[in-house]
């Protein structure tokens, strides 16, 4: 028989021990060296003091405009328009062709005198009751605005409140300008002043 060789029957168990011997390098390396690492790292960095601070909510606004209005194009008769139209080439004297409002009616006008007495009637006003309202049952008062002059006489009269289209107004205005006051006093002196009168028609 052969001479058997040491080397090759304790090969298997040699690859075995330096196989376990490297894991084992391995492993210490591994414990050893993360410890070491991580402990300067956590020396060498500086503290952060981290602040909680509170936003606010951010409210949205929508500012967007509203869409313009489209533009309608409006037909005209005449084709031959200018573009370049300004206003000083129109001509402003046919303004007066144009359809005008009616000019306020021209009345007296009302001014307010200060008195200390107001006027008096010398006498009950006593309107005539117009057959028209009296035969529709018309009730109602008017209030009547009259310009009574210093001597007492009821010089204009103006309808404030009354009741149109039956006579009513027409028999108040009436009634008052036949009727003669004590004029108002100034400070001890006759003046003329404006006036309101109710008139009170009431069917018995």
């Amino acid at each position: 028989m052969g001479k058997i060789n040491p080397l090759k029957h304790a090969y298997p168990v040699n690859v075995r021990l330096a196989g376990l011997a490297g894991i084992a390098l391995v492993i210490i390396i591994f414990i050893i060296f993360p410890r070491f690492l991580a402990s300067m790292e956590f020396e060498d960095v500086d503290q952060i003091i981290i602040e909680n601070i509170d936003i606010p909510q951010t409210q949205q606004i929508d500012n967007t405009p509203p869409p313009a209005r489209p533009s309608i194009p409006v037909p005209s008769d005449d084709e031959d328009i200018a573009d370049d139209l300004t206003l000083d080439e129109l001509d402003f004297d046919d303004f007066s062709s144009l359809d005008a409002p009616p000019p306020p009616p021209s009345g007296p006008r009302v001014v307010f005198i200060p008195y200390d007495d107001p006027p008096v009637a010398l006498s009950p006003i006593r309107p005539t009751y117009p057959e028209i309202a009296q035969e529709a049952g018309i009730e109602g008062v008017v209030i009547v605005q009259a310009f009574i002059d210093k001597k007492g006489r009821v010089k204009e009269t103006l309808i404030l409140k009354g009741v149109p289209n039956t006579g009513l107004d027409e028999a108040a205005m009436e009634a008052i300008r036949k009727t003669r006051f004590r004029p108002a006093k100034q400070r001890e002196r006759a003046v003329g002043v404006w006036i309101s009168i109710p008139v009170n028609f009431k069917l018995k």
